[in-house]
């Protein structure tokens, strides 16, 4: 797979308000491949490869206001992308 890896991290009330099944569905539009995740400390881990400019569509949306629940921030890194998923799944 070509493309970049896009990891961010959502903060606020995240958990427990549908946002992995969200970001899924917002993902899976996308044509983006990967996974949501909760993490012990209440926020979501988000891993997406695909296109740049389908990734930082996802980002946008994330930081957008739309999201269940309360998005108080999303800190994102980008790396190339690993390859090795299919689909996007809640984890």
């Amino acid at each position: 797979m070509t493309g970049v890896r896009l990891t961010a991290w959502a903060r606020g009330r995240v958990q427990g308000v549908g946002f992995r099944w969200w970001t899924r569905a917002r993902a899976l539009e996308l044509g983006l491949v990967g996974w949501a995740r909760n993490t012990p400390d209440g926020r979501v881990e988000i891993v997406a490869e695909g296109s740049r400019e389908a990734c930082a569509r996802l980002l946008e949306l994330l930081r957008g206001g739309d999201a269940p629940g309360r998005v108080d921030g999303v800190v994102e890194r980008w790396s190339e992308a690993k390859g090795g998923s299919a689909g996007f799944v809640e984890r």
